[in-house]
Formats: C-alpha cells, structure tokens, sequence
C-alpha cells in the first residue's frame, strides 16, 4: 500500500519504527544545528579581540549567521518540496558543517562574516523541515509532546557543543577547536539523511494551499500574529542577551572556560525549563506560563549584571530556566493554528520572524554597546522581555 498524507488526518501514516526513524533524524539535526550556532557565543570575545572589532561589529557577525538563518527558511521549505526534506536538510547540515570548520582557517574578519553567512544559510534548512517532519508524523496531543521533546534534544547540544569548544580552545586554540566542532557536522548529516531516506513527509497540497486556511476566518490569523510576536521579542531578548553576556562576564574577570561553564549552565537550565514550563503551563495556563517565564528573565538578567561573578555563575541556571523555557509552548502551538497543508510554511513563517528579530537584536544591542556601554544595554535587553505581556491578550481562548 502507498504511503501518502491525509490531510484530513494530518499526519503522515507510517509504521512505529518509521515515524522513530524520523523523530530520531530530525532530533540529531536539532542538536547539531542549535550546538553550532550557540557555540559561536563563546567565540564572539575571542574573534573581537583576534580582529578587532566593536561591539557592533560582533553583533554583525551575529546577524550574519541568524540573518542568513531567518532568511532562507521561506526558501528551503519551498525546495524540501521539490528535491525531498532528507536531501534538503542533509546537504544544510553538510553546507554549515564545512562552513564552520573552514572558520579556522580565516585570515580576516570579512571573511570570518562570509563564512558565518554560508553557515546560516545551511542551518536555515533545520527548523522548519524537522519541526513539520515531525507534526506531520505524529497527530493531537503526540504531536505536542513529540516537539517538545524535540525541542528540548536541540538543548543538548546548547550543552554539548559551548562546552566542548571552551575545552577545545583552552587545550588547542580556537582555530583549531571550531575547525574539529565543524567536521563533527558531516557525520550527523550522513545520519540525518539515513534517518529520512525513502520516508514521505510532505503533505497533498491542494490547487489552491492556502484555500483551507483563508476558510478558517480572518479570527485564526490574529492569535497567529500574536504567537508570532510574543516569538520575536522573546527571541530578541534571548540572542541579544546570550551575544553580550560573556562580554558582562569577562568584565567581572571571567576567561574562556568560565564562559563557557556560563553558557552551558544557562543552557542546562534551559533544558530544564522545557519541562518546567510545561508543568507551569498544566497548572496555571499557557499564557500565565509565557507572562510568568518572561517577568522573571527580565530580573535575573539584571540580576547576572548586578552581581559579582560567583554571584553571576549561581544566577545562570534559574536564569536559563526563564530564558529558554518559552519558547517550546510558542512553537508548539503552532501546528493548532493552521492546516496542515501549510505547516512548512507556518513554520517557515513563524522562525522567520522569530530568527529574524535574533538576527537583528544583537547588531542594534552591538550599537549601544559601543554608545552606553555593554552594562547598561544588556540591561535594556532586560526591558525589551516584558513588551511580551500585552501581546498575550489575543491568544486567550485561543490556545
């Protein structure tokens, strides 16, 4: 029998060990694509002291990378339709790979910014094809928890990769440490494409895709919008904050591997905040979760800048918790608010916007760091986090 999505099921009907196979390739992509792009956090004060750059030049780099990320989205939802989402995330994850190892090797910093660029490209291809592999696969509340789970795999290699880098360049240097980091990419992109090989993952689509959801009433695209909102300011505050705290820490004395211990407690509670907030969003709602998470980043981000660094480094995993424990109850509303025709584009969509605001955050955050000082911006990163909570008022009842 033909194995083909049914729209008015939503899912995809595979086999158990398919839909593992699936889950399975699209976690390692989430690891290994989230472990890159937040073990560049460790190496933004190296490269400015190495090329002498400002603040805002850091935040350049930074955008580089996410602008490449949040731009192709759109792009590479549209090519997984034609070439296949195993090739299309695949060849992403081979492109950042051989990008970021190629890093170590650079003689400046416009080709250090080239290079990132072509790194973001290719991990512009990893949210959007894993996240609808998996909701098309999986249907109802399995579907909720199967992007949650997903979600919290791409903290483990928030864990796994800052940390292996602050070793790597306490032993070897940084050239050499993202150079072996990026060569570990090929191998997962061998297994990313195994994982999806010869397993359909794209809907039927109608003549008319977007017919079904202009059916749903104008009602359904203004709690979207909120989501979507609620997405960009959060994602503001997490990649401003996460490019310039280890500059605030490196003014308290920290060196390279008291960075990256930062970093991998905040994101070690950022893990945890995955579950954390889901419980929060059981007891007390999901919209009291967001208001909840997003009231308390705002104070222990100006919590880290107040304290001395031993203070800092306790602060850090309460502060992952608030921090990163949003967004999987965002996204993973997602798949409620559209057919699922169009999910690769509600998904494209809604991490454009999202990835798109932590493109352009750190630049405009680099600006007034070299205008105020690192201290006070990242205390107005502080402010931006509670914007959120007006934003939420249309999505009650809604999600």
């Amino acid at each position: 029998m033909t194995e083909r999505v049914s729209i008015d099921a939503q899912v995809v009907p595979l086999s158990s060990s398919k839909r593992w196979r699936v889950f399975a390739a699209a976690c390692l992509a989430h690891i290994t694509h989230d472990g890159f792009t937040d073990m560049l956090y460790v190496f933004f004060p190296i490269w400015q002291q190495t090329f002498q750059l400002s603040f805002a030049g850091v935040g350049l780099l930074k955008a580089l990378f996410s602008g490449a990320v949040s731009g192709f989205q759109l792009p590479a939802g549209m090519l997984a339709r034609r070439a296949g989402t195993a090739m299309v995330l695949g060849l992403g994850t081979v492109l950042t790979s051989i990008a970021l190892a190629s890093v170590g090797f650079v003689p400046s910093a416009v080709v250090l910014g080239a290079l990132l660029f072509l790194g973001g490209l290719g991990s512009s291809t990893q949210h959007p094809l894993s996240s609808s592999a998996i909701s098309n696969t999986n249907e109802g509340s399995a579907s909720r928890v199967a992007l949650s789970t997903y979600n919290f795999t791409g903290d483990i290699g928030k864990l796994i990769f800052p940390a292996s880098a602050a070793v790597l360049i306490s032993f070897a240097g940084w050239r050499p440490a993202i150079t072996t980091l990026g060569l570990c990419g090929l191998l997962a992109a061998a297994l990313v494409v195994a994982g999806l090989r010869n397993i359909p993952l794209q809907p039927v689509r109608e003549k008319d895709p977007l017919k079904k959801f202009s059916l749903r009433s104008f009602e359904n695209l203004r709690p979207f919008g909120a989501l979507a909102s609620i997405g960009i300011l959060d994602s503001a505050t997490r990649m401003g904050f996460l490019t310039f705290m280890p500059f605030v820490l490196r003014d308290k004395g920290a060196g390279v591997p008291t960075i990256g211990l930062a970093l991998s407690l905040i994101f070690a509670g950022g893990a945890l905040g995955k579950f954390v907030c889901g419980v929060l969003a059981t007891r007390l709602g999901i919209l009291t979760s967001v208001i909840v998470t997003e009231v308390a980043t705002s104070a222990f981000i100006c919590g880290l800048v107040g304290l001395n660094l031993k203070g800092a480094l306790i602060l850090c995993p309460l502060l992952g918790i608030a921090l990163n424990g949003t967004s999987s109850v965002l996204y993973g509303s997602v798949p409620e608010m559209v057919p699922a025709e169009i999910r690769n584009e509600a998904f494209a969509v809604f991490y454009t916007c999202t990835i798109g605001a932590g493109a352009v955050s750190p630049f405009i955050f680099g600006i007034l760091s070299d205008a105020v000082g690192v201290l006070i911006t990242v205390a107005m990163v502080a402010a931006v986090a509670l914007l959120t909570l007006p934003l939420t008022i249309p999505l009650r009842g809604k999600v």
